[in-house]
């Protein structure tokens, strides 16, 4: 329920929106020191009316950070490939859902995001506590397990409109909460949650 009315939210922004807010949300993510000090970055391309990534993972690129892009595996689970470029991306159907943009080249293995300084996550809100809650494909929450039993500790940041920081969020035992979000008009630091 709440997941729709976040998604119904989005769905009422238009291109300009999306490509206006890209740009700002980049420029605060940047100033973000994990990204700033980061040699390896797990991001995602935006989809749709999600906040924009591109202008982000352009940036990156420029400075020499290593950009590792998502590739969705048949189960959900998520393999990885370096970003060298929006030349570098593939649009890709999997199944009935909508079309992503991956990263054609090498694949990396679903280890790869263990390497990564930050990861960048998507999201539809995030609350008071840093708790993130995403579409529920349990994708991430793969990634984000897969980090914990490795026993990296990579600064998690997810990526959000600015009404889509709230009081709560529900909350899953396996959910893990996130050090920052960041939206077009800032960045909002949590605690760390026990």
């Amino acid at each position: 329920m709440l997941r729709r009315e976040f998604l119904a939210v989005r769905s009422r922004l238009t291109a300009d929106d999306v490509r206006e807010t890209a740009s700002a949300l980049a420029a605060r993510a940047l100033e973000l020191p994990e990204l700033a000090q980061a040699r390896t970055v797990a991001a995602y391309v935006s989809v749709g009316s999600e906040p924009g990534t591109l202008a982000l993972l352009d940036a990156l690129h420029e400075r020499g950070v290593r950009v590792l892009l998502p590739v969705l595996l048949a189960d959900n689970d998520l393999d990885w490939g370096a970003y060298t470029g929006q030349g570098s991306l593939a649009r890709v159907r999997h199944g009935g859902k909508m079309a992503l943009l991956e990263p054609a080249g090498t694949r990396l293995g679903p280890s790869a995001v263990l390497g990564a300084d930050a990861v960048l996550l998507p999201g539809l809100a995030v609350d008071a506590r840093g708790m993130r809650l995403g579409r529920g494909g349990g994708s991430y929450d793969r990634v984000l397990a897969r980090l914990e039993r490795a026993g990296v500790d990579p600064a998690l940041v997810v990526l959000l409109y600015d009404t889509e920081v709230v009081d709560r969020v529900p909350e899953e035992p396996h959910d893990r909460p996130v050090h920052a979000a960041v939206t077009p008009s800032g960045v909002r630091r949590f605690p760390a949650v026990p």
